[in-house]
């Protein structure tokens, strides 16, 4: 009997202390974490030229790396063009006919979509916003209610509204270099762009299926964001960009430990390199570090940067007036 006891009081202590060691490991867990308040912006490098984070339940930044310089965006643009065609109202099932350019693009446009075919209105929106297709975001320009010329005008109009007051569109798709915003500017339409379902579903669906009539075939498309197949990934809007002069872009909302949160990455080196940002600026919210840079990477950054700083010098007027090329 007496060594019965002798055992449930071993096991009791074991227990207890195992209880207490477990407290004291969360509690360092705890003390650990670090807090938006205490977060360091000294401690995350990137290779993007411009860049911009924040929650988007809240209007102040998390962090901001030359946010307000004004670039090019490239197919980053096709976002503000799902919002002006959602806007409109014009019917998502409606076929439209594939049309040839009524204007020149301002950069190699090729498309597999066949001229004098017909696609369903949503299914060219989906296509622009999911695998960047340059031909489906003129189509849908082109069949505007109001025509072409009004779904520019209707763009920048847009624009104005949601506050984006150094931003600036001449054409649907993005392939013109004169398509300028600034990363603190794209925030604010990810914010606008997250209320919106159709446009969160397809940016963020891997891959997609057209099929076209007159004559009938079928294109089958892949997002151009490979997170959006990663399941350490939770992307709950996205659109990449790519221009010779606007680099690789990236804007995006991600689940970061349950808040919705948008990134923007404007010029950087490499189609992964904006990837490689967006996984720093995950870890340094989540763990107030975020890694280093690659060595290619960072040498790209800052003879961007310098380049851009150098034009801005080059082209401010007296008295420091911002341009419509480069700001700071």
């Amino acid at each position: 009997m007496m060594y019965e006891v002798k055992v449930l009081l071993r096991q009791a202590v074991i227990v207890g202390l195992a209880l207490a060691a477990s407290v004291c490991v969360s509690a360092t867990s705890v003390s650990q974490a670090p807090v938006p308040d205490a977060l360091d912006p000294e401690n995350l490098k990137l290779a993007s030229v411009s860049a911009f984070v924040a929650p988007l339940n809240s209007g102040e930044p998390s962090y901001a790396k030359r946010a307000d310089w004004v670039m090019p965006i490239a197919s980053v643009t096709k976002m503000m063009t799902a919002l002006v065609v959602l806007d409109s109202g014009a019917p998502l099932n409606e076929r439209l006919t594939v049309e040839k350019r009524h204007v020149a693009a301002a950069a190699n446009a090729y498309s597999r979509i066949r001229p004098d075919s017909h696609a369903k209105r949503g299914d060219l929106l989906t296509i622009a916003l999911m695998s960047s297709e340059n031909y489906a975001a003129y189509l849908l320009a082109r069949h505007h209610p109001q025509g072409y010329d009004a779904f520019i005008d209707a763009m920048n109009a847009k624009a104005r509204a949601l506050g984006m007051r150094h931003t600036h569109f001449v054409d649907p798709s993005g392939l013109s270099e004169q398509n300028v915003s600034t990363a603190a500017d794209l925030g604010k339409m990810l914010k606008a762009a997250y209320e919106y379902p159709a446009i969160r579903e397809a940016t963020t669906g891997a891959k997609h299926d057209v099929w076209f009539t007159h004559p009938g075939y079928s294109l089958y498309y892949a997002n151009t964001n490979p997170l959006v197949r990663s399941s350490r990934w939770d992307v709950l809007l996205s659109k990449t960009g790519y221009l010779t002069n606007a680099g690789r872009c990236l804007a995006m909302v991600v689940n970061i430990e349950g808040v919705p949160t948008a990134m923007v990455m404007l010029d950087s080196f490499g189609k992964r390199t904006p990837l490689g940002d967006a996984g720093r600026i995950r870890r340094w919210l989540t763990t107030g570090n975020g890694g280093a840079v690659a060595a290619a990477a960072a040498r790209y950054e800052q003879t961007k940067a310098q380049a851009l700083e150098a034009q801005v010098l080059a082209t401010q007027p007296v008295g420091g007036a911002e341009t419509d090329t480069v700001s700071r």
